[in-house]
C-alpha cells in the first residue's frame, strides 16, 4: 500500500472529510483507514495479509493455544492462569499481562459473563486497546499539515535491522512518489555508512556520507542542505547505536537535534526507534534506554516474521506508551507494513 500521499500544492488531497481527515481521491475507490492513513479496500487487505504473514510464528507458537481455552461453551475460572501463561510466554510481559487480564476479569465480573466466546471477544478488545492507547497524533507524513520536508531521525542498536529498515522506509516513500535523501550519521561504524550507500544505490536515492569517524553533526547539516537543494519530501537520518556509551549517545543525539532546529525549529518531525522483535524483553530494555535519551515518536518492529514472541508489541505500547508505526514482514525491500492494532490482534486470534 502507499505510505505517503501529497498533492502538488502540499494541501490536503481531494475528498477532505469534515473532521479534517484526508480521504483517498475518488478514483482510488472506497475509503478505509490503516494506521492513520487513508487507503482503499485493496490496500487495507494488503496490510492484513502482510500482518498475518509477520505474526504467523507467534500465532502458531503461543496464541494457537487460545483456541483450546475458548472452545468450550462456558469459561472456567481456572483458565485465567493459562491465559496469563500464554501472554507472558509470547513476551507481552508480566505488567502488561496483569493489566490486560485485570481489565478483562473486571468486565467479566461486572457483566456476569460466562460464555467463552464473549470472554474471548473481551480479551481481543483489551489487547487492541493496549496497542491503540499510545497512538496519539498520526505520523508527520500522514497529516494534512505535514511540513514540506519531513525530517526523520532513526535510532536503534547495531544489529537491530536499523539500516535495512531505513532502506525499506525510503523505498516505500520513493515508490509513492516522494523525493528522499538519506544521511549516514552513524559515523562510528564504517560498515554502517557502506551498507547505507549500497542500499541507496539499489533503491535509487541519494546518500550523504562522510568518512568514518567524522562528526555526525556535520553529516546531519550536509544532509539537510542536500534535502533542501533537492526539494526533498523526506530526509531520513541514520544514527549511532552505542548503548554501552549512553552518555555519548545522548550528547550526540542532542547535538543533532540542535543542528536540525537551527533551520527547522519544528524538526525532527519523527524520531523512530528500530527494535529487533526477536530480542523480546531485552529489546524492551533497549527501547527504555533510547526513550530516555531522545523523544521517540514511534517504533519499527523489525524481524517480526522471525519470532514467536510478537507479544512484545503489547509490552512496548503498555510500558513505554510509544506507538508501533511499522512492522518488518520479511527480508525483501518491500517487506514493511504499517502497523494497525486491530489487524495485528485479529491475526493472532485467527
Amino acid at each position: 500500500m502507499r505510505f505517503w500521499r501529497k498533492s502538488p500544492t502540499n494541501q490536503p488531497l481531494d475528498g477532505e472529510a469534515a473532521g479534517g481527515e484526508v480521504a483517498v481521491a475518488a478514483e482510488d475507490g472506497a475509503l478505509e483507514r490503516v494506521a492513520g492513513l487513508p487507503v482503499t479496500h485493496q490496500e487495507a487487505e494488503e496490510v492484513r495479509e502482510q500482518t498475518g504473514r509477520a505474526t504467523e510464528r507467534t500465532r502458531r507458537g503461543f496464541f494457537s493455544r487460545l483456541g483450546g481455552i475458548f472452545e468450550r461453551a462456558d469459561f472456567d475460572d481456572a483458565l485465567w492462569d493459562e491465559l496469563e501463561e500464554i501472554l507472558i510466554a509470547s513476551d507481552a510481559g508480566l505488567d502488561t499481562t496483569t493489566a490486560v487480564l485485570a481489565a478483562v476479569r473486571g468486565r467479566v465480573r461486572e457483566g456476569g459473563i460466562k460464555q467463552s466466546a464473549r470472554v474471548r471477544e473481551l480479551l481481543r478488545e483489551e489487547l487492541v486497546a493496549i496497542l491503540e492507547a499510545p497512538a496519539g497524533e498520526a505520523p508527520a507524513w500522514a497529516r494534512p499539515d505535514a511540513p514540506a520536508m519531513i525530517i526523520v531521525l532513526v535510532v536503534g542498536v547495531n544489529g537491530a535491522g536499523k539500516t535495512t529498515s531505513i532502506a525499506k522506509l525510503a523505498h516505500a516513500f520513493k515508490r509513492d512518489g516522494a523525493t528522499v535523501v538519506l544521511g549516514a550519521a552513524d559515523t562510528f561504524r564504517a560498515a554502517a555508512t557502506d551498507q547505507l550507500k549500497v542500499w541507496g544505490e539499489r533503491i535509487g536515492v541519494r546518500v550523504v556520507a562522510h568518512q568514518a569517524g567524522a562528526d555526525p553533526g556535520a553529516v546531519v547539516f550536509d544532509t539537510l542542505s542536500a534535502g533542501e537543494n533537492a526539494g526533498a519530501d523526506f530526509v531520513i537520518i541514520d544514527t549511532a547505536g552505542r548503548l554501552h556509551t549512553k552518555t555519548n549517545l545522548m550528547e550526540e543525539l542532542k547535538k543533532m537535534d540542535r543542528i536540525i532546529k537551527r533551520n527547522h525549529p519544528d524538526g525532527p518531525h519523527e524520531t523512530i526507534l528500530v527494535l529487533d522483535a526477536t530480542t523480546g524483553q531485552n529489546g524492551l530494555m533497549q527501547a527504555k534506554t533510547f526513550a530516555q535519551a531522545v523523544g521517540i515518536t514511534g517504533i519499527i518492529l523489525a524481524k517480526l516474521d522471525g519470532t514467536a514472541k510478537g507479544g512484545i508489541a503489547f509490552a512496548i505500547a503498555h510500558d513505554l506508551a510509544i506507538p508501533v508505526r511499522f512492522i518488518g514482514t520479511g527480508e525483501q525491500i518491500a517487506d514493511l507494513a504499517p502497523f494497525d492494532a486491530r489487524d495485528f490482534v485479529d491475526s493472532l486470534f485467527a
